[in-house]
């Protein structure tokens, strides 16, 4: 699991340094006609290190489009093996308004719509002459749909590194195993 997640926290970070290298060339005067007045742009990549710790590591890439709204899609993929681990992974599109006075910082709140796909253990139990057997373990795996919400606050530096803390949560429907999903996180990253 160390190694995955060594790898993983790896191609983040030269894929973030990737993005962030300038280009000096005269086809850029669109790019810089879309960027705000400090010449941060207008994406995001963020990796929330709260869930990561959890064991289910998650990416997300944010648009801005407009100073104070954003768009973005965050996944968490299940790294780990664990046997109790029912949270597989997380796709979860997001909208969110933000209340600051620099370019989508500050305040902000945030409705999105989740799907989760889960693991649910069973085994089987019988019971023989007063002792109790148990059997195989089967395996069931759901996907559901949910939608939630979630407030937080996101700092932005004059380089163009953002940091930002969020709570929130969510309601699944259908056959589920949990009724909820967690929107936690504590996340660094770079707009680009």
């Amino acid at each position: 699991m160390n190694r995955k997640l060594t790898i993983f926290i790896a191609v983040l970070l030269l894929s973030i340094n990737a993005f962030s290298q300038q280009q000096n060339t005269s086809t850029d005067v669109n790019a810089t006609q879309t960027k705000s007045l400090n010449g941060i742009g207008n994406n995001e990549l963020r990796i929330n290190l709260l869930m990561s710790i959890i064991g289910l590591p998650e990416l997300t890439y944010e648009r801005y489009i407009a100073d104070n709204m954003g768009v973005g899609l965050s996944v968490a993929l299940s790294l780990d093996k664990m046997e109790n681990m029912s949270t597989r992974s997380i796709i979860l599109p997001y909208y969110r308004l933000y209340f600051g006075s620099k370019k989508a910082s500050g305040f902000f709140i945030e409705g999105n719509m989740a799907v989760v796909r889960q693991k649910e253990l069973d085994y089987n139990y019988y019971y023989d002459n007063g002792v109790t057997y148990q059997s195989e373990l089967h395996t069931r795996l759901t996907t559901n749909f949910g939608f939630g919400g979630a407030i937080g606050v996101k700092l932005l530096a004059r380089n163009g590194f953002v940091g930002e803390v969020y709570l929130g949560g969510g309601r699944l429907f259908g056959e589920s195993i949990a009724e909820a999903y967690p929107r936690i996180g504590v996340s660094l990253g770079k707009r680009f």
